[in-house]
């Protein structure tokens, strides 16, 4: 019998490096990125009713706009329609990360309502099916089903999983100004970065390290001309007692920081809201 209720979390996704190797004819840019995933992310309550619903709540809530838009009111209509039933859900999200953030939180709170409705409908598992609906939804949702690190290619659709990556600790810097992608695309230089080959096999957090300060985000520069702010977090970050490495995520604007532990992001953090109290500011680790 399917439950009467279901919570799922969807976590914030980092690109802890982002190349862009290519455009192709349909407008989409190819791609080569680490991906990971953290415990700082979303919160999901799904429950069964006659229409679909969703309702949200959390800090972030008034800035998603018309439900209907949402990616995970679209993901539950989407396996409705393929499965011709009733799309009856109320779906409650509490937005704890910044919306258009590049935290692919809207692709996560999308994959984890796929995978929270295949239970709460009581329909069969099909992972080979969950993916192709998810890449119909958007290049970042079949890589935010898996919730693991990860190394994506094509358009974010083509994923390696990646087993043996140490705990990594973050602190996560969002200056709450809007960046949408499609200005940062529009500013991005047309010299695209060479395609690279990456093994995943580093075993100790200092392998990764090193490796990681070879590879860049090809959409810094673009972003920081939409959005000159995330200029002063990169720096921000870097002058963080403890801070490895300081990057971009996505397409902006968060930012973020890795630690040597939970307690130097965690101070991290502390030092940080102290400074910049306008700023989203949050502290997590690599989700395992």
């Amino acid at each position: 019998m399917p439950p009467s209720k279901i919570h799922i979390f969807a976590p914030a996704k980092l690109n802890l490096f982002l190349h862009i190797t290519g455009k192709r004819a349909d407008g989409y840019h190819t791609l080569q990125s680490l991906m990971v995933f953290t415990d700082a992310g979303d919160e999901l309550e799904l429950s069964p009713q006659e229409r679909l619903e969703i309702v949200a709540d959390g800090p972030f809530a008034a800035a998603l706009g018309d439900p209907a838009d949402n990616l995970a009111y679209k993901a539950a209509a989407l396996l409705a329609r393929h499965y011709k039933i009733p799309p009856g859900a109320k779906i409650r999200l509490t937005k704890n990360l910044p919306v258009a953030a590049g935290l692919g939180g809207g692709s996560s709170d999308a994959a984890a309502t796929l995978k929270g409705l295949v239970k709460l409908w009581g329909l069969p598992a099909e992972p080979g099916l969950l993916m192709e609906l998810a890449l119909e939804l958007g290049a970042d949702v079949p890589a935010c089903l898996h919730q693991k690190p990860l190394w994506a290619e094509g358009i974010g659709e083509k994923i390696t999983a990646l087993n043996d990556m140490p705990k990594l600790h973050f602190v996560l810097v969002n200056p709450l100004l809007p960046t949408p992608t499609a200005q940062v695309f529009k500013n991005l230089n047309t010299r695209f970065s060479p395609e690279i080959r990456f093994s995943g096999r580093r075993k100790t957090a200092h392998e990764w390290m090193a490796d990681l300060k070879i590879y860049r985000n090809d959409l810094t520069d673009a972003a920081i001309t939409v959005t000159p702010a995330i200029r002063d977090v990169l720096q921000a970050l870097a002058a963080t007692t403890g801070c490895l490495l300081h990057r971009l995520s996505g397409s902006g604007a968060t930012c973020f920081g890795i630690y040597t532990g939970a307690e130097a992001a965690q101070s991290a953090a502390r030092r940080l809201k102290a400074g910049y109290p306008r700023w989203w500011i949050t502290s997590t680790a690599l989700l395992k």
